[in-house]
């Protein structure tokens, strides 16, 4: 028997890996809704098969693509999901016991990244999500692009059976090549927002970041992915307050040119 649960998800060329995300929870999910940004793969196919109401829009930003996603979701409760993710058995038999016996407007998950191979069990670990909500808690995506969560009216607990399976990449040229176009993306977001860069965000920020993964974390308990994942973070951020620097003087560059006509 299906539970009183939609799935919400976004796509974007996502072929590879939304049909094990789908069949995961097609069983215990009353709906399924997937918003496609106009995959130009066999993504809305694959979904559609899978029984899931598909809806092709233009891309409107990570956070403003799952708040559509969320809205079109009508059962009482909704399942947020990327396409990289993966409900485990465990986890899937403790979202039927939320759902059928519920304690709390929303629940977090606990997601474990599969990298380069190896299930993380230091670094981004812990990484709780909060990913399973009642829709009359009002669930709204906020944050920064591309770093988006979701945030509800009320308690929120977690689920403690099982993880949320995250294969984000394929290797490493993957990694690097989204770590720069995330980057990029969060600068704009934070330059909107009117936050700064300066000579002390673009060297010690991802120095405390990179020190953060390897002492406090453990990334190095991982071995090489974990190192490799932690040297990650560090280049993340770097890369995000150059682009940001970049933003501002670019900014007031064209204010003196302005000026000076």
């Amino acid at each position: 028997m299906r539970l009183p649960l939609s799935v919400a998800m976004i796509s974007f060329n996502e072929e590879p890996k939304i049909r094990r995300t789908i069949e995961a929870v097609a069983q215990i999910a009353s709906e399924i809704v997937v918003v496609d940004s106009h995959s130009t793969d066999a993504t809305r196919a694959i979904a559609a098969d899978l029984g899931a109401q598909v809806f092709e829009e233009d891309w409107k930003g990570h956070i403003a693509q799952k708040n559509s996603a969320l809205e079109k979701c009508t059962q009482p409760w909704i399942l947020a999901l990327d396409c990289d993710e993966v409900v485990s058995p465990g986890l899937r038999e403790a979202i039927i016991t939320a759902v059928r016996r519920p304690r709390a407007g929303g629940y977090l998950v606990n997601r474990q990244t599969v990298y380069l191979g190896r299930a993380l069990k230091h670094m981004w670990q812990p990484d709780w999500k909060l990913r399973l909500v009642r829709r009359e808690s009002n669930p709204v995506w906020t944050g920064y692009d591309p770093h988006d969560h979701l945030r509800i009216e009320g308690k929120t607990a977690k689920l403690r059976g099982g993880v949320l399976e995250h294969d984000s990449y394929r290797d490493l040229r993957d990694h690097f090549e989204r770590m720069l176009v995330y980057a990029r993306t969060s600068a704009m977001s934070y330059h909107e927002r009117g936050k700064r860069s300066g000579i002390g965000k673009i060297v010690v920020s991802p120095a405390v970041a990179f020190a953060k993964a390897l002492l406090v974390k453990g990334a190095i308990l991982d071995g090489v992915p974990g190192l490799i994942a932690a040297g990650s973070t560090y280049a993340s951020v770097f890369l995000k307050y150059c682009f940001l620097w970049e933003l501002e003087h670019r900014r007031s560059a064209q204010k003196e040119r302005q000026g000076g006509t």
